[in-house]
């Protein structure tokens, strides 16, 4: 099959033709100009301290790719300016809850489990039923998209914040049908560590769901230190109300910041999971060309599988260099094979357990058999791509990965 053209219903036709006709006339609406984004967000919430100006320099470069690189419609204008919009809200509100409840910096986060592997190795299966245990929490959906006040621990059920929450992923669904089939989400889903790391303007989802080539290059380059610093802040507040538990954490973009991870939770457990990377390079791309394609009118499928491929080989490369760096220190790290967790994923994680000398209970293990007869593979529809629908080849393309297999003797199925 080849990639299906983005959905666009008529009154989004209409938006981006209006914002057309606008540029044409020399008007970039809605506008991405730092400086009155910053005023925007102050004057929603009535507050003025960001907690410094640090996270500025990601913003602007953030900023100017989506101006200048990542082809906007005006619906991706709108759904960008947003999305910067929301992050300096949280920023602001967060600190001033911070401030007026310091007791929130003495939170103690302790022993988090983090799922760092490649999107389709098994990570999304695993985060869901690591969550059912009751001794784990990880982090919502809707905890993360609007955090202020921090959850209590009992109303989550009934917090007015879910629907609002599930309405915008509702409506992003309408815009990109496809997307549940490819990456399921929801309010009261977990939520990966990019959309907490995107509060400082530091995430490698930004550049999933935009085309910004000049902010990934920056990022690639930077200490993602005060990134892990912000999320160790943002997991304190969303735990402050409630009983302590172990947190359960995941995302891809921790894969080239290992140590950069063990220096703010030096206590980590890692599950790094593994599987052929060119069996996920097409899935990979297929996302981020539906999410791109919501907000741009000129995403080319063939050139967005040839850049996540080289973005990911990135970032396995330098996964594959801190863990040679802490060959001693195996301890911290649980290797889990794809096809692990797909022949028995609770029993998969009684072995992680066992490694990090934790204990799997009786109603942990109930509630893991119920969340795999609810959530079983295809549960929203088979979606179908190929290598050659991105741009990849399966010989050129395998050989960037042949050290990486071998490292974690990963099954390829072929010769590289």
């Amino acid at each position: 099959m080849t990639a299906s053209k983005p959905h666009r219903p008529l009154g989004i036709r209409a938006l981006n033709a209006l914002g057309e006709a606008s540029g044409a006339l020399g008007w970039r609406v809605p506008g991405l100009d730092e400086d009155r984004l910053l005023h925007a967000a102050r004057r929603a919430t009535g507050l003025e301290d960001f907690d410094g100006d640090h996270f500025r320099e990601g913003l602007g470069r953030l900023l100017r790719a989506l101006d200048e690189e990542a082809q906007l419609n005006t619906l991706g204008r709108l759904m960008a300016r947003q999305n910067v919009l929301n992050y300096l809200k949280n920023r602001l509100e967060l600190h001033d809850y911070r401030k007026r409840h310091p007791e929130v910096a003495e939170q103690r986060i302790r022993r988090p489990i983090f799922i760092l592997g490649l999107p389709r190795t098994g990570t999304t299966i695993l985060f869901g039923l690591l969550a059912e245990d009751p001794a784990n929490r990880a982090p919502l959906s809707w905890e993360v998209e609007s955090p202020c006040p921090p959850p209590a621990e009992d109303a989550s059920a009934s917090d007015p914040r879910i629907a609002r929450i599930q309405r915008g992923f509702d409506r992003l669904h309408g815009l990109a049908p496809d997307l549940y089939s490819i990456h399921e989400m929801g309010a009261l889903l977990p939520q990966e560590c990019v959309a907490i790391t995107a509060h400082e303007f530091m995430s490698v989802g930004l550049q999933i769901l935009f085309d910004v080539p000049s902010y990934q290059d920056w990022l690639d380059r930077q200490s993602f230190v005060p990134a892990l610093r912000t999320h160790r802040r943002f997991l304190q507040h969303l735990q402050s109300p409630g009983a302590e538990r172990r947190w359960i954490l995941k995302t891809p973009g921790h894969l080239p910041v290992i140590e950069d991870l063990l220096e703010v939770y030096p206590d980590a457990c890692i599950i790094h999971t593994h599987r052929d990377p060119l069996q996920v390079m097409p899935s990979l791309a297929s996302l981020s060309y539906t999410l791109r394609g919501a907000g741009s009118d000129s995403v080319d499928p063939r050139f967005v599988g040839r850049q996540q491929a080289d973005l990911w080989e990135r970032n396995l490369n330098r996964a594959l260099e801190a863990r040679e760096r802490l060959v001693d220190e195996k301890d911290r790290f649980f290797d889990a094979q794809f096809e692990d967790v797909v022949a028995d994923p609770i029993g998969l994680i009684a072995r992680i357990y066992e490694h990090f000398g934790l204990s799997l209970g009786d109603e942990a293990r109930t509630r893991m058999r119920a969340y795999l007869r609810d959530n079983r593979r295809g549960k929203h529809g088979a979606h179908e791509y190929s290598l050659e629908d991105f741009g990849l080849d399966r010989e050129r393309d395998g050989s960037r990965f042949a050290h990486y297999c071998r490292r974690f003797e990963i099954p390829t199925g072929m010769a590289v």
